[in-house]
Formats: structure tokens, sequence, C-alpha cells
């Protein structure tokens, strides 16, 4: 029986994290304890708003639906036009999920794939679109520009992930880059899908409060053409409004693929609790959480870049998003073992995929006071 058990189970790697542990243990034996900066969950309180949307729904006895209520699909729509310069979406292409995450990985297995398919996923990526390209039984590829691919491959690509602004990089993909991706995505017949989740972090050119432009999404219309189809944009409140713990996040776009996606996640039991619809209903009607929360961290990022530049770091790219991807010119690990003797904690850019060796990864989700604590021993 012992070794019938050993042939089941998914053939996935470690996970990564683990392998964090001994420059963890460095960092925590510096006084004041270690500045953990290398994973970008939200520390800030979520805003009060939402816990009492939350509370208030908290009496919810019956399924919740899995489509979404007609309230909560509503201000998703309303919160596409107001914040992403997209108009007219139509209810019915909206579906809640739990966390964008679990989107991330089920995507390929939902849209049916078939072994000898391809997943395209960026160059430098959060490991879980390789991760769904595994659970879906098909092939990951990643290129940043499908002219790299030869013919063979090209025919057999039928999902490509976008994700701008990007993990780790902060790079920021812009109208005209993401409108040719969506002419050669139809001309595939491949789903876009674009994960989105730091759209509302935008900084420099892309700062909408300091005077710069939004933040393109997939549907917008001078990218979409006047038609969602094969595209779908994935979004996450965990960022903008601190509602990690929630699970809270939604998918949007082509009306002829989300009836099979809300079906399919029917049959599965992929329901986001009533409460959380209703705090997210809340959050997305509330702009004033979002700007504050953001005023937060452009002024932590504005302590830190100095900081890590004066620390012989290089900062590439970051033009948006909770982190500052950083180089120093050397291997990652030996970047992440220099922090960790002054009590920092980043992440490896070898997460990320191999083009991310000699990189680090520096979240901007620190408290003020640890973000102080991390300047200081950078200088």
């Amino acid at each position: 029986m012992t070794a019938a058990l050993r042939t089941f189970g998914l053939d996935l790697p470690d996970y990564p994290w683990e392998a964090m542990a001994p420059y963890l243990a460095k960092a925590s034996e510096h006084p004041g304890g270690a500045v953990n900066l290398s994973i970008g969950t939200p520390v800030d309180p979520t805003p009060a708003i939402i816990q009492d949307a939350l509370t208030a729904a908290a009496n919810a006895p019956g399924y919740p639906t899995v489509h979404g209520t007609p309230a909560l699909r509503d201000a998703i729509a309303g919160w596409f036009e107001r914040r992403r310069g997209v108009s007219g979406l139509d209810p019915r292409n909206i579906m809640p999920t739990v966390g964008s995450k679990e989107l991330v990985a089920w995507l390929p297995l939902l849209l049916g794939l078939k072994p000898g398919d391809i997943v395209v996923r960026p160059k430098v990526a959060y490991p879980t679109y390789d991760i769904g390209a595994t659970f879906g039984g098909v092939t990951s590829v990643a290129t940043d520009n499908l002219d790299e691919l030869d013919d063979a491959v090209r025919s057999r690509v039928r999902l490509i992930w976008v994700n701008s602004p990007g993990n780790p990089t902060g790079s920021v993909r812009d109208v005209e880059s993401l409108r040719a991706l969506v002419v050669q995505a139809r001309e595939l017949g491949a789903v876009v899908a674009s994960d989105e989740c730091y759209a509302e972090l935008g900084w420099g050119d892309w700062d909408v409060q300091r005077g710069g432009q939004p933040v393109p999404s997939i549907l917008d219309p001078r990218v979409a053409g006047g038609s969602h189809e094969g595209l779908l944009a994935v979004y996450s409140l965990s960022k903008q409004s601190n509602v990690a713990g929630y699970r809270a996040a939604f998918v949007a776009g082509d009306p002829a693929l989300m009836p099979n996606l809300v079906n399919s996640r029917k049959h599965a039991g992929m329901i986001v609790p009533f409460p959380v619809q209703e705090a997210m209903r809340v959050a997305l009607g509330d702009d004033t959480h979002v700007e504050a929360q953001k005023d937060l961290y452009r002024a932590r990022r504005e302590q830190l870049v100095p900081a890590l530049r004066g620390f012989g770091l290089e900062i590439k790219d970051s033009d948006a998003g909770l982190y500052l991807w950083s180089s120093a010119g050397e291997g990652t690990w030996d970047t992440v073992a220099r922090l960790a003797d002054r009590g920092i904690v980043v992440g490896p850019g070898v997460f990320y995929g191999e083009a991310g060796n000699g990189f680090v990864r520096v979240a901007l989700t620190g408290s003020d006071e640890r973000i102080g604590a991390a300047v200081e021993r950078l200088s």
C-alpha cells in the first residue's frame, strides 16, 4: 500500500520561499529584529468602512451565488468605468473570485486547455502562472514577445498571461503594446488574461494623483478595439484595500467565455462568501481609502529608493506596484545575504524565473517604523 501511494500527487516544485529560512534567521539576529521586505502582504489596517460592511453582512445562512450578487457586479462595472476607463461593461460578464491567485492557478483548466496547448507567461513572473499550466496538463512558455516564438510553437498558444503592472518587476505595458498583443492573440485564436492587481499603484508617469496617466487595462477600448472577445481582466482588492485576508478579487471580459467559467465554478464550489462580496461592493465604491493607502506606499517608496541606491543597488523598471526590482550586479543570493547581514530580508529574483537572476525584489509592505529601520540600516 505504501509503495502504491507514492505514485499519487502532482509533480510540483518545492514551494520556493522555504529556501529563505536561513536568511530570515540571520536577519532576525540584528538588533531590533528583522525587517522583512520579502513578501508583498499588506501590513496596514483594513479600512473601517470595509470591516463594517463585512460585519453588517455576517448573517449569511444561505449559499452565496457563484456569479456574484447583481449589486456587486454593478459596483465592479462602475469601478471599471470610473477608475480604468472601461465604460459600458455588462455586469453579466463579471464574476468574483477567491482572490486572484486562485484564478491564475486554475484558469487553464477552466478554459478547457488540452495537452499540447501552450500557455505564455512573462519572462520574469509570479510562479503561479507555471503552476496553473501544470494543473491544466499543458505547457508554459516564457516570453514577453510572441515574435520570439517559432511558427510551430505559436500555433499551439491558447492562453497568454499579461501582468501589468508586473510582479516582481513593476513594469507597465502601454496602450500600444497591449493593443499589438491583442491583435496577435486574436490572429492565433488565443485568450489574453491580464493580471492587473497593482493597477492603482502607478508611480512617476503612471501616478494619477501626481498628474500621470492611468495604467491601461486589457479591456480599455483603445486596447480592445471595441470588443472584449478573447480578453479577460483579473483584479484583486488585496493591495489597494488591505484585504488580502478576505480573498477578494474578480474577473471580467469576454461574454462568450464568462458563462462557462461561471458554470465550471458552480460545479467545483468555487464561491466567494456573501459577507466578502458585500465588503468588496462597498470597497469598490470608495476611492478615498485607496488613495490614502497609496499615499502611504508613495512615502515609503520615496524613503527606500535613495537608501537602496546608496547601498549600491540599481533600480530597474519599478514604474508601478509594491516592489523595487533591484540589482547590485552580482548573484541574487549574494545580494540577499548582504542585506540579511543588515537585518533586511528581500525576495530573490531567481524565484521569478531564470531572467530574474541577479535581481532582488524589495517590497514596500513594511510599517513606517520598519521602513525607517531599513533606511537606517542601509545607510
